[in-house]
């Protein structure tokens, strides 16, 4: 499964990004979103907007092509 395919409220551990660009990854790791993290999608933005998610109480807005890269599990 994959971030983008998460309903709004629900939460997910992240299992791989290895497919981002490395400049994003670089970032959203700067961020405190690495493999391992429990996210929470707080909103999918309609119109092919970015995701909104949550970790360690701070909201971030991930473009939803990247989001379709991070793989999941479900809490």
């Amino acid at each position: 499964m994959v971030l983008s395919d998460l309903k709004q409220g629900e939460k997910a551990r992240i299992t791989d990004f290895s497919m981002l660009p490395d400049i994003v990854k670089r970032r959203l790791i700067d961020m405190g979103i690495y493999e391992g993290v429990e996210v929470c999608l707080k909103s999918n933005m309609p119109f092919g907007g970015p995701c909104m998610i949550e970790t360690y109480g701070q909201c971030v807005g991930i473009r939803r092509n990247e989001a379709s890269t991070i793989r999941v599990d479900k809490a």
